[in-house]
């Protein structure tokens, strides 16, 4: 988003764009409702909303490890001694996903409940909690601090690296959505917004150290963690790798019913 919080394009930009900021399962629910016309989405509201068309070029992804989407497990046997998963309410793509591990690699079958993402009120009522976010990296700067408070020791899994070990393919957790409605009433052509995206996903990846300097200051995680995490763990790219990890995402999604069945992927 560098292009639309800085000038020199902030301006040219709010002249064709409008901009709201929501949790990811917001931002799909919105665009599903046509309360907004583009959203950063997860990648498994697609699946329930096969008439978007899709941004080319632009993505949420992780190459192996993304530190921000944690499976915390208290049971000392790991995996083998989860009943219950707390499931943070934040994002219905990383639920499928560890549904799908659970299913499909782990071979186990425990009991998902919602939660909102605090790691210890997860865990008084599951074996396992699910983090996302901010409250995944919390938890990551927390865990030594945690262990010498408690003197319990958790296993944190990152589902993108478990993702990445069992599939070989790319972890996919967003992609810009598009109403096509929207677009046809609209004076911006498709190519000008796909144009727009590229560009500050460009912008922003030659600004680094800017976004890390700045999320500093409002976020409790140290700017170097920051800065490693947006230039090592987050991949930008929605590239051929991307688009095989998404294919994988989406069939093993339908064949464990994380899912409903998704349509091929349409582009602007």
């Amino acid at each position: 988003m560098w292009s639309f919080d800085h000038e020199p394009d902030r301006s040219r930009l709010a002249e064709r764009y409008v901009l709201s900021s929501d949790t990811p399962s917001e931002c799909a629910a919105k665009l599903a409702s046509g309360e907004a016309d583009i959203g950063l989405i997860p990648v498994a509201s697609y699946a329930s909303t096969p008439s978007l068309t899709v941004i080319p070029g632009c993505t949420i992804a992780s190459r192996d490890r993304v530190r921000s989407i944690v499976l915390v497990v208290r049971p000392p046997d790991g995996i083998a001694g989860v009943r219950r998963v707390a499931l943070d309410t934040a994002s219905r793509t990383s639920a499928a996903y560890t549904r799908i591990l659970f299913s499909r690699f782990w071979k186990r079958s425990p009991e998902y409940v919602p939660h909102a993402p605090d790691l210890e009120p997860m865990l008084r009522v599951a074996d396992a909690a699910l983090l996302i976010g901010d409250p995944a990296l919390y938890a990551l700067e927390d865990r030594a601090a945690r262990e010498q408070r408690t003197g319990e020791r958790l296993l944190y899994l990152d589902l993108a690296h478990e993702w990445h070990t069992f599939t070989g393919t790319v972890w996919v957790s967003a992609f810009w959505g598009v109403s096509p409605e929207a677009l046809t009433s609209s004076a911006v052509s498709a190519a000008q917004l796909v144009e727009d995206f590229q560009r500050s996903r460009d912008s922003g990846l030659a600004h680094i150290d800017d976004l890390a300097a700045e999320w500093s200051g409002r976020v409790p995680v140290p700017r170097a963690t920051i800065r490693a995490y947006l230039s090592e763990n987050i991949w930008y790219v929605l590239d051929g790798p991307c688009l095989s990890g998404l294919e994988l995402f989406y069939r093993y999604g339908a064949e464990c019913r994380a899912l409903p069945e998704a349509p091929t992927l349409r582009f602007l």
